[in-house]
Order: structure tokens, then C-alpha cells, then sequence
């Protein structure tokens, strides 16, 4: 019997009816939230396929590794990872089922024919600006052709992004990321992105806001605007003039049912004016900004290509501070990039102790191929960035709990995103993106409610209804 593969829509709902998924993909997702949103659009693009999401690697039909090239240890565990899929995807043969496995993400952008050389079991490579060609690539994958499908123009990067059905956003939660702008122009010389992900390249306002109103008519509440340099945005605007990342805040804050935002990742240098002033003005923007500086030596600073120095940073701190009270700061730090020393460590240290942060990402300097950093002289030893790390996480670890401590008393707002644990019990999340467990179910899902913090955890607030 030949299966119908019409697409209907419903006249009651509006919705497009799909024939009943025949295949399975599993996707595996590193990395930052840029990889998360991509393996969203993955799977949707999947779905006009005939593919329907599974946990389970077993039972997959298609295996994607959607992939992070930040560290090189992230790129080695994908190799680890394609490796045990040998015998799977052997076992499988043998039963004559089609098991296909794919390598998507900045990964597969940098590596590209080398990931088929180094790993036959892999069928596919598709790099970050190709999701849109994916259910294409899959095809000549199962007709026996091994594909790299990286090449991409610039203009292509926004414009095929599969239209979400409102089941599908429903099924994902309450909160949603939704891209904004992609690539990077500042060239950071330990960082791959502007390599993997290419240049800046911003969405319209009009495409941004089309998505966030369809987010929110499916019952998102709060929306995270994504870019790899999100304050770079500039996109173009219903007048025709371009716009800046602060309008699209004012903008987007107009949307019906949208209650809260959130941007990352930004840039000191792009954070202007107009974008502060928003922090102040906008309750639907939340008082957490990430914020990375990387290091608190000018030195490092400046052989990182930062293009700011620590004072600079500081100062901008201030000024964000003053326009929102209550906003706490997270950043990213890297410990032992080459030719840091130990007063240069020491004047990261120092950065850390006056901005004291709520949250903070830190890592050891990772030489990336292709990458300026890779060839500096004066690495630094290993054991020396491990104990420097330490040092760094454990300062950063102090105030983590510090400022989740000095929650405890407050009332504020909870968006209520889940069921808890345990029988009765919800979980919400607070306006500084810590997770709210209330004992009791006194809201649904989606809702809005104000809390009284009990006590704290590591990570977690404690509430009950104020």
C-alpha cells in the first residue's frame, strides 16, 4: 500500500495535518544554546520527513551529533561517541535496518571530509547554515551517497527556517529560544565561531517578531533571544531603516502573551546606550545579563583581541548597575591563555572579586586549529591552568552561593514551567534564572506567580505562594 503523504489543514485549528511518523531521530546535542535552538529546527525539518524524536539511540533510525568546536575536548568526544557506533550500526545491518548517523553543528562546519575519513560509520555532515537542506541530505543518504554539505551563503542563513506547529512549540515548554543574529566579526584569537559560524548576519525585525508571536499564541511566556554576539544585532525594520537591539526589545515587548525576555551571548562593546537604558525601562526584561570579559588582565586582553581593557569592563558594569538595581551579572572566563601570568591571573582574580558575580562560565585555554592563539608562544603548562581553574571556580563558586543565599526572605515572581519531583510540587523559574521549587500546586503551568523564598540551595530557591 502506498502511504499518502498529503500535508491537510485542520479548518478549526489551522494547523498543518502531517502523515504519522514512519522513522526515528536521535539527536545529541554540545554546546551552547545556539545548538540547543539548532536542534530544534533540526527535528523540525525532519518532521516533513517522516521522522519523530526518540531518547532512545537504540531505536533511532537517523543518529545526529549536533557538535561544539570551542574545546577540543568537546570536538574528541564526538569522535569517542561516533566510534561505539560501530557495532550498533553493524548489529543493525545485519537485522536489515537502515540506520543512518550524521555529524551536524560547528564540528562538522570546521572538519568537514576529514570527519569521513576519521569515522566511516558517519553517512552525513551538515554544517550549522544547512539545517534547511537537511531533509534533502538525508534522501541522497539513504540512496548509499556519503554527504558534506557545508558550502552556504550568507543571504540563506534565516530564510528557510521551518515554520513551527503550535503542538510542537506546546510540547517544548513555556520558554523558548528564538535566533536573532548569527556569526561573529570580532575575531577573539582563541575563538573558532567567526571560522565555523562566519560573519554577522542578523534576521529582519519582521521575521523575529512573526516567530514570537507564534511562540507565544502556543503558549510561550518567556522568549531568549539568541546570537552568537546578540548585541551586535542590527536588523532591518517595518520602516525600512535599521534597527538596533534595544528596539527590537521595545518591539518584541509588545507582544501579546510574552511576559518576559532575555538575550545572549553579548559583547562589552556592543552594549550601547540605548541597550541599558532598555534594562531600566523594560519590566518584561529580566535582571540578568551575561556578560563574558574573559580576563582581567589588559595584557591578556589585548592578546585575545577583546578590544576593551578591564577598566572599561568595570565601568560599563557600573553604568548597566545604575540603570537596573536589582540586575545580577554572569560572565565567562578562560584560565591560561598563553602567556598569562601569575599577576595577570591575579588581575582576573581581582575583576571577579569587584564585580561579584551571580553566575559565571570558566574554562582552561584550549588550542583551536586555525585559530591565532594556537600558534602564540609561551602556552601555558596544563597543571598550571588546572590549578589557576580551581582557584577561579572556587572564588566564582562563593558568590554563586552568596547570591543565591541573599535570595532567601524575598518575594518575587515565578513562571511556573513544570510539575516537581515529587507529588504536588511545582517548579518555577525566578527572574534571575535560578529554579523555584514550590511544595505546593498552586498554579499551572505557564503561570505567573508570586513567591516568598524560603531557603536556598546550591543551585535552587525554595518558595512557598507569598
Amino acid at each position: 500500500m502506498e502511504l499518502n503523504n498529503t500535508i491537510t489543514r485542520s479548518e478549526e485549528t489551522g494547523e498543518t495535518s502531517r502523515p504519522a511518523p514512519t522513522k526515528k531521530v536521535f539527536i545529541k546535542t554540545y554546546g551552547c544554546q545556539m545548538n540547543v535552538y539548532d536542534s530544534q529546527r533540526m527535528t523540525d525539518a525532519l518532521t516533513t520527513d517522516g521522522y519523530a524524536q526518540t531518547e532512545a539511540i537504540e531505536d533511532a533510525d537517523l543518529i545526529l551529533f549536533n557538535t561544539c568546536h570551542i574545546r577540543e575536548r568537546a570536538a574528541e568526544k564526538v569522535y569517542s561517541e561516533l566510534g561505539r557506533l560501530n557495532k550498533l550500526k553493524a548489529e543493525r545491518a545485519s537485522n536489515g535496518r537502515e540506520m543512518l548517523v550524521g555529524v551536524t553543528g560547528c564540528v562538522a562546519q570546521a572538519e568537514g571530509n576529514e570527519i569521513l575519513r576519521r569515522s566511516p560509520v558517519v553517512d552525513l555532515v551538515v554544517g550549522p547554515q544547512t539545517y534547511h537542506r537537511l531533509p534533502q541530505v538525508v534522501k541522497k543518504a539513504r540512496a548509499g551517497e556519503k554527504i558534506v554539505e557545508t558550502e552556504y551563503a550568507i543571504e540563506d542563513k534565516f530564510e528557510h527556517l521551518p515554520k513551527l506547529e503550535k503542538a510542537a512549540v506546546r510540547s517544548r515548554g513555556v520558554t523558548a529560544f528564538l535566533t536573532v543574529q548569527e556569526g561573529c566579526d570580532k575575531f577573539c584569537t582563541f575563538c573558532v565561531v567567526p571560522y565555523t559560524r562566519g560573519s554577522e548576519v542578523s534576521r529582519p525585525v519582521s521575521q523575529i517578531v512573526a516567530e514570537a508571536e507564534r511562540l507565544t499564541e502556543a503558549g510561550v511566556r518567556e522568549i531568549t533571544l539568541l546570537g552568537q554576539n546578540v548585541n551586535a544585532w542590527h536588523g532591518e525594520g517595518p520602516d525600512g531603516k535599521e534597527w538596533g537591539l534595544a528596539q527590537l526589545l521595545y518591539r518584541l515587548a509588545e507582544v501579546p502573551g510574552l511576559a518576559r525576555l532575555r538575550y545572549t551571548t553579548s559583547h562589552p562593546r556592543d552594549m550601547d546606550v540605548d541597550l541599558i537604558a532598555a534594562h531600566r525601562d523594560l519590566a518584561s526584561l529580566m535582571p540578568y545579563l551575561h556578560l563574558p570579559v574573559q580576563s582581567g588582565s589588559d595584557r591578556i586582553l589585548k592578546a585575545m583581541n577583546r578590544k576593551h581593557t578591564a577598566d572599561e569592563y568595570l565601568r560599563l558594569i557600573e553604568r548597566i548597575r545604575e540603570a537596573r538595581l536589582d540586575i545580577a551579572m554572569s560572565g565567562d572566563f578562560i584560565v591560561g591563555f598563553p602567556g598569562e601570568t601569575d599577576e595577570d591571573f591575579e588581575a582576573t582574580m581581582r575583576l571577579i572579586r569587584e564585580v561579584n558575580y551571580a553566575q559565571a562560565f570558566s574554562f582552561k585555554y584550549s588550542q583551536r586549529p586555525g585559530t591565532p592563539g594556537a600558534d602564540m608562544k609561551f602556552q601555558v603548562e596544563e597543571h598550571v591552568k588546572d590549578e589557576r581553574l580551581q582557584q577561579l571556580q572556587a572564588l566564582l563558586m562563593q558568590q554563586q552561593h552568596a547570591f543565591t543565599a541573599s535570595r532567601i526572605g524575598m518575594e518575587m515572581n515565578a513562571l511556573i514551567e513544570k510539575p516537581g519531583r515529587k507529588p504536588g510540587q511545582i517548579v518555577g523559574r525566578s527572574p534571575w534564572l535560578q529554579p523555584v521549587i514550590i511544595d505546593e500546586n498552586v498554579a499551572q503551568i505557564g503561570d505567573i506567580i508570586k513567591v516568598r523564598i524560603m531557603s536556598a540551595g546550591p543551585n535552587s530557591l525554595y518558595a512557598e505562594p507569598a
